[in-house]
């Protein structure tokens, strides 16, 4: 196999990686894509891009390439986007998990994707600005309180009230179970019944991973540089 270059941009700016074959041989980043080709000294190699073009619509292939591009995938009904660099986590952790169907949770930047897979194809989408509203409380770290998860799970349409209580006596851990036990409950149908991966790092990925378990989903975690160097691999082998 021959050496490429994978070049986009995701959410902390332009990022690229130099591969040899399906194998990550170098890594740069910084404000703009010509100058991550200079930093990976690229040359003449060919450069596949992560996110350029018209996005896929949903439902599409979890990879499929249009010409030296990786398409973002688009949803009508609701309204979303999703990253390219989200289709190549999940096509690593499918690389290692054959057949494998269920609901992905996506930790990517400050929002959460609920995406549910099957067949190789991500078939829909919610997502969900949890993380960035949390963040916007300024409470700083925390773990969910159960308590406040389960109660929220059940009566979601109290969870304002709930947050406001929260914030005055400033409880990070049952702002944040609040917050997961609202997404919960609005998601109930992508993960009821079906089994679960998590990707992604931190408070947010490990709460959620819990909660989803608390609840009686079957629930994996899994890192996103680790699914990634599996979903390069995925695409070296489609490109080829």
């Amino acid at each position: 196999m021959s050496d490429w270059v994978a070049l986009g941009r995701d959410t902390g700016g332009a990022v690229g990686y130099i591969l040899r074959g399906g194998q990550v041989a170098g890594q740069a980043e910084g404000a703009g894509t010509a100058a991550i080709l200079g930093q990976l000294n690229a040359g003449d190699l060919p450069v596949l891009r992560i996110g350029s073009g018209g996005p896929s619509v949903l439902p599409a292939p979890v990879l499929a390439l249009e010409g030296a591009t990786l398409p973002s995938l688009t949803q009508t009904q609701p309204a979303d986007v999703i990253s390219a660099w989200v289709r190549l986590w999940v096509a690593g952790y499918l690389g290692s998990h054959p057949n494998w169907d269920g609901v992905v949770c996506v930790l990517h930047g400050d929002v959460l994707h609920w995406l549910h897979v099957s067949a190789d194809e991500v078939i829909s989408s919610a997502t969900s600005l949890t993380p960035r509203l949390f963040e916007c409380l300024g409470l700083g770290e925390a773990t969910p309180d159960e308590q406040a998860l389960a109660d929220t799970l059940s009566r979601p349409e109290r969870l304002m009230t709930h947050l406001r209580a929260a914030e005055v006596s400033g409880d990070a851990g049952a702002c944040l179970g609040h917050f997961i036990g609202a997404d919960l409950a609005a998601t109930r149908a992508y993960w009821l019944g079906q089994q679960a991966v998590v990707i992604g790092e931190g408070m947010f990925a490990k709460a959620y991973a819990q909660a989803l378990a608390a609840q009686g989903v079957p629930t994996d975690l899994a890192i996103p540089d680790e699914v990634l160097q599996r979903g390069f691999a995925a695409l070296a082998a489609l490109k080829d």
